[in-house]
């Protein structure tokens, strides 16, 4: 039996996750904690019966105690709750699929108790790099990517030599612009921006997906988890989301991963992990397929994913820049307050105007997201 939490357990991941423990039966859901949607986390208590529950959201926390009250369950709230459920001690893997800066200290605090700790929260990487892998050697408590990139670089490089890592091949699919210019981006509204062609997402990721943002956040994710310096990590549109990302050794050989765009795959490998474990669904035809196409990402029509190499070489406290505007131009342009155009934009000058921190702590960290979102605000007015 596995003995899980999940933070985010009523977004994409941790839906998804639920998913594979209701099919399996070898999965004990010890926790669950999400953001504020009470409904849906009570049918989740209702149905997998964890100790203890979190919503972040006091009042929505409140809420949802009395709407389980004959359950038995305890119900927490905050931050503190977020912690708690991290680091249960009956818990021995943590999913970590929160949305947002919020998720760092969960995960540091899974870190510290030893767990092993599934990862699908990027900023706890993007931001806090740093500080958590570490804490992970520190600890011997392992990090396994949940990403579908990241999963395949890891699954890449099992077995192998990290040494001998050439060059990280980090696919992208283009997502729903590919092949457009700048100029045909202009007026682009949400609902476009949020049909993305292969993954079924959360909002937020599916717009980030369509900017190259995302693949830019996962760059510097991949230069954490694996080891490399960004020269050496090249992003490559794979536009049919088949190859979900490749290694380069020093020998010439490049090693891929390939399946079909389901997130249930790298969540089960993570969970699972040495072990792979029978899942039901599709398989991959590669009869079907007949030819698989690579292209270069297009750097002027998306200058977020410069951004991002940029962000990462001037290191310190900027990828948090880059994260946190990324965060508020994305929310803006879904309340139809900003345009398409003006989220990478609205990052290029948050990276050029924000002070710099050398070595940031948690507290410095978030203090920049704060900082940033208050820039932000000010410019909009």
């Amino acid at each position: 039996m596995i003995n899980i939490s999940i933070l985010g357990s009523t977004g994409s991941i941790g839906t998804q996750t639920l998913e594979i423990a209701r099919k399996k039966k070898d999965i004990n859901v010890c926790a669950l904690a999400a953001n504020s949607n009470v409904s849906l986390l009570e049918e989740q208590i209702r149905e997998f019966k964890p100790r203890i529950a979190c919503l972040y959201d006091e009042a929505a926390a409140d809420e949802l105690r009395g709407r389980v009250a004959d359950t038995g369950v305890k119900v927490l709230s905050g931050m503190e709750g977020l912690i708690e459920a991290a680091s249960l001690e009956e818990a021995e893997t943590v999913v970590a699929a929160v949305v947002g800066m919020i998720g760092i200290r969960p995960a540091i605090a899974a870190l510290n108790a030893g767990k092993k700790l599934a990862l699908a929260n990027k900023e706890t990487l993007v931001c806090a790099g740093h500080i958590i892998m570490p804490l992970s050697k520190e600890k011997n408590a392992p990090i396994l990517p949940v990403d579908s990139e990241h999963s395949a670089i890891f699954q890449c490089l099992n077995g192998e030599d990290r040494g001998a890592i050439e060059k990280i091949l980090l696919t992208a699919s283009g997502g729903p612009f590919r092949g457009k210019k700048r100029d045909e981006l202009a007026y682009v509204m949400p609902e476009d921006a949020l049909k993305h062609p292969n993954w079924s997402m959360g909002r937020k990721i599916t717009i980030d997906s369509s900017t190259l943002v995302n693949k830019g956040l996962e760059v510097m994710e991949a230069k954490w988890l694996f080891g490399v310096e960004a020269e050496n990590i090249e992003v490559v549109v794979q536009p049919g989301s088949v190859v979900h990302s490749m290694v380069q050794f020093a020998d010439g050989a490049v090693m891929a991963q390939l399946g079909l765009p389901d997130m249930k795959l790298p969540i089960a490998y993570a969970l699972y992990y040495p072990n792979r474990v029978y899942m039901e669904g599709d398989r991959l035809d590669l009869f079907s397929i007949k030819n698989i196409v690579f292209e270069e990402p297009d750097r002027e029509a998306f200058p977020g994913l410069d951004l991002a190499y940029r962000a990462l070489e001037r290191r310190g406290n900027i990828p948090t820049v880059y994260n946190a505007a990324n965060e508020a131009a994305v929310a803006l342009f879904l309340d139809r307050k900003i345009g398409y155009l003006d989220i990478v934009d609205t990052i290029a000058e948050c990276m050029s105007e924000c002070r710099f921190i050398d070595d940031p702590d948690v507290d410095e960290i978030l203090e920049t997201e704060k900082e940033v979102r208050e820039f932000i605000k000010g410019k909009i007015r």
